[in-house]
């Protein structure tokens, strides 16, 4: 089966991994958004999907807009059987999507109809979801709303994050993506439409998404500092410095909200309700560290207030 591959951020690299490990395959392109300028320098890097690729020695594309018709001249020649697309981060055309003579395959992190959108597995974390997982449907114009292939699901344990669930289910989606081309090859998949009626839509994140509220319950906002790490980062103000809050677990305790219940060896804050303990965090011109490794050399006065 010839396949054009779609993806831009690491969520996409198991996913095309697991295409060039099964011989039923052949990635014939691999296209990726544009370089982008980073850093200072403002020197062009390649997303890491591009970085995986060309390591591997496949054919690389990076359209500015794959629904004009240069690209769309460039995918016909390709000759697809099927297209796949995993965070590509472009929306496809009917002129795209009419390419391949088999669909066009998406693989998306959450159990649709729930969680449409570009950043579902950070809000489902935000969200305190205990359950989420791998879709791959096919893709139609429109946002996340084809019909379903496969669905597998996973657990979210408590304490984890959105990056470490991020990772878990870029693996399975890998996983689910071959199963779902191995059944369309013989015909063991039915395509299942969605029930838009139980749709969710959420939007991508932005920095002041971050912001902690501490009026809210502990479990609230421990869900956002999962929720939110690596990008934004959870934060809040301790007088006029900012402190990102990298992991954070419930405790026991309470006052005001935002109040600084504890703060020798260990850094417990009033929410809500209850309390929240902060086990890792950083300030402006520091690394990333423990709390209490923090509280050695930075004095925070319990009774004080985070804001």
């Amino acid at each position: 089966m010839r396949v054009v591959f779609l993806g831009t951020p690491d969520f996409a690299i198991p996913s095309l991994k697991a295409l060039l490990k099964d011989d039923a395959f052949e990635v014939v392109a691999v296209i990726t958004q544009p370089d982008k300028p980073r850093g200072r320098s403002g020197e062009a890097t390649y997303c890491p999907t591009k970085e995986f690729a060309l390591k591997e020695g496949l054919k690389v594309y990076c359209f500015e807009r794959i629904r004009n018709a240069e690209s769309i001249e460039i995918l016909k020649s390709l000759q697809p059987d099927v297209m796949v697309t995993a965070a590509y981060g472009q929306i496809l055309s009917q002129k795209v999507l009419d390419i391949p003579k088999r669909g066009c395959i998406n693989v998306h992190g959450s159990l649709l109809p729930l969680y449409r959108g570009a950043a579902p597995i950070q809000w489902a974390v935000i969200n305190g979801e205990k359950h989420t997982g791998i879709t791959t449907m096919l893709t139609e114009r429109g946002l996340d709303c084809g019909d379903i292939l496969l669905q597998e699901s996973v657990e979210i344990s408590e304490n984890e994050t959105a990056s470490e669930l991020f990772d878990a289910l870029a693996e399975l989606g890998g996983a689910v993506l071959v199963r779902t081309l191995h059944g369309i090859e013989d015909g063991t998949i039915i395509p299942k439409p969605q029930d838009n009626e139980k749709a969710t839509h959420f939007p991508m994140l932005n920095k002041s998404d971050g912001k902690i509220n501490w009026e809210k319950s502990a479990q609230q906002v421990h869900n956002l500092v999962r929720g939110v790490n690596p990008w934004p980062g959870a934060y809040a103000y301790y007088d006029d410095t900012l402190f990102k809050i990298w992991r954070t677990e419930l405790a026991s305790g309470s006052g005001k909200s935002g109040e600084i219940l504890k703060s020798d060896n260990e850094l417990i804050v009033a929410c809500g309700d209850e309390a929240l303990k902060i086990t890792e965090l950083q300030v402006p011109g520091k690394k990333r560290m423990t709390a209490d490794s923090f509280l050695r050399g930075f004095k925070i006065d319990t009774g004080k207030k985070f804001t």
